[in-house]
């Protein structure tokens, strides 16, 4: 079994309020959640209105596959809303037992 685990901070720059905030990370969460099947939660930058931190898993049992989800969902994201920015991300597969 291993354990892929991506970080992404976003930066939504038209963004004037935590309600809006949370539309757009809600819409986002449930779209690469139905795309997927990963778990995916909003875990940082909670009180900042144009920040998001984002953090994705996936389990496998290929690490290959496990990065190959996660890049998807990367792209997935920085295609699908043109309301965010890709500020940074951190992709890794932790290895099974």
């Amino acid at each position: 079994m291993h354990i892929g685990v991506l970080k992404i901070k976003l930066r939504l720059p038209e963004n004037e309020s935590l309600k809006g905030k949370r539309q757009v990370i809600r819409s986002l969460t449930a779209r690469v959640r139905n795309t997927f099947n990963v778990c995916i939660a909003e875990v940082d930058e909670l009180d900042y209105w144009q920040l998001a931190t984002l953090g994705v898993s996936c389990v496998s049992n290929d690490p290959q596959h496990a990065n190959e989800v996660l890049s998807k969902v990367l792209n997935f994201i920085t295609n699908c809303r043109y309301d965010c920015e890709l500020l940074d991300y951190q992709l890794e597969v932790i290895p099974g037992l």
